[in-house]
């Protein structure tokens, strides 16, 4: 298993930070875009968020253009949309790519760590069924795919992004990290 924690990031204001700073915590690691028919999961992840929070759940938002350009804006226009939208209170990330030849190191670590998602054949046949390259296994399929990590910083699970917050599947792996 591979360990996330000492990976670079930065904030979506700009600051440059590691998952350190969330060490002991459980994080669900979301690869987010504004402009997707899965954009509404904002919504339910800020639920799921606030419902946990007081529990060491932190949800990380990490927008990503990878995905027929789904996420064009400057991290100032994410997050205005994601404050006036959604009313994201979660920590969001400065954009970065998910997937291919510029993959960032953190998605490198946890498409490596874990390579097949809970749930993703329906989402793999849908966009197949429209005609949308899927990316092989073990790429991220598409925005929304959901990483869970635990208070250790060890990748423990990977969603399919139609996975919803509020999936029986996400939440029960979500409880369970965090009874631990």
């Amino acid at each position: 298993m591979s360990n996330v924690q000492s990976i670079p990031v930065t904030a979506i204001d700009g600051q440059p930070q590691t998952l350190k700073a969330y060490a002991g915590k459980v994080l669900l690691v979301v690869n987010v875009a504004s402009k997707c028919g899965l954009t509404p999961q904002y919504e339910g992840l800020e639920k799921l968020y606030e419902a946990h929070r007081a529990q060491g759940l932190e949800v990380l938002g990490f927008p990503a253009n990878n995905f027929k350009a789904q996420e064009p804006g400057t991290d100032e226009e994410i997050k205005a949309f994601c404050s006036l939208t959604y009313d994201v209170q979660f920590p969001l990330f400065s954009k970065i790519s998910v997937a291919g030849d510029d993959k960032h190191p953190l998605y490198q670590a946890l498409t490596q760590a874990i390579p097949a998602a809970t749930g993703e054949g329906p989402w793999r046949e849908r966009l197949t069924g429209k005609g949308i390259p899927v990316n092989p296994v073990p790429e991220v399929q598409w925005n929304f795919e959901k990483f869970l990590v635990s208070r250790t910083g060890e990748v423990v699970g990977r969603f399919a992004p139609d996975v919803a917050a509020d999936d029986p599947r996400l939440l029960q792996a979500i409880e369970a990290q965090l009874a631990v």
